[in-house]
């Protein structure tokens, strides 16, 4: 929850190949101080079945950059192997990006809810509401 003195940041993944909500991935945020500033790692959470994490943890007062660390080598791969049970073992993790880092802007007072639209190939991030 956002305060006068600090954003708030939520997330949900929608796996667009499957035109469903992304299980199991895990999330990590980070937050700095300036755009010269260091991150600090705040913690993380996994998605929920509804592709939700709706455990982030709180932002520090005067945060003005935010990252959310998306892994979703292991969600592809996890996908895969669920798909070829039956079929030869397949090295590849079925994810050309093993992960997503995405960076955002923020101001104290607003809600960020930022949603990943992920496939194995590619992604689109935008703010939502």
């Amino acid at each position: 929850m956002s305060t006068e003195t600090t954003a708030s940041v939520s997330t949900h993944i929608l796996d667009t190949s499957r035109g469903r909500p992304a299980e199991g991935v895990a999330v990590s945020l980070s937050a700095r101080e300036g755009s010269g500033g260091g991150w600090t790692a705040l913690g993380g959470s996994a998605t929920d079945a509804d592709g939700r994490c709706k455990d982030l943890p709180a932002l520090p007062e005067g945060t003005t950059h935010v990252r959310l660390d998306f892994e979703t080598e292991s969600y592809f791969a996890k996908k895969q192997a669920e798909a070829q049970q039956d079929a030869p073992a397949n090295r590849d993790s079925g994810a050309f990006f093993p992960e997503v880092a995405i960076t955002f802007a923020v101001v104290p007072g607003e809600h960020y809810h930022v949603p990943l639209l992920l496939n194995p190939f590619g992604y689109s991030v935008y703010r939502g509401s």
